[in-house]
């Protein structure tokens, strides 16, 4: 006769290392609310506008002769503000979805 097993075939008994870890951990006391989250990011894409538009000076003004890094400090600054943009996009849609949703 066949001895009966549990239909999870012994899985109980598996365990994950770091696990009991993983259910200690708390969120902390200073927590960044989500409006904070996107003003702070905009603070920095505005530094990054900021930064790149320094380094245009110089370049221009000739007191700086490194065109290299004046293009890089435009690029980080552009990628910066396209997604800034992207991230206002999906927030506006999600709430229009929201707006349209029945309760």
């Amino acid at each position: 006769m066949r001895e009966w097993t549990s239909p999870t075939g012994g899985a109980e008994e598996f365990k994950l290392e770091g696990f009991d870890e993983l259910s200690k951990v708390t969120p902390s006391e200073k927590s960044q609310s989500f409006s904070e989250l996107l003003a702070n990011q905009i603070m920095d894409v505005n530094n990054l506008q900021k930064e790149a538009n320094t380094a245009i000076e110089k370049l221009v003004s000739g007191e700086s002769k490194n065109i290299h890094e004046t293009m890089l400090a435009v690029e980080r600054a552009e990628i910066a503000f396209k997604t800034m943009n992207q991230v206002r996009n999906k927030v506006i849609d999600a709430y229009k979805e929201v707006m349209r949703m029945q309760v």
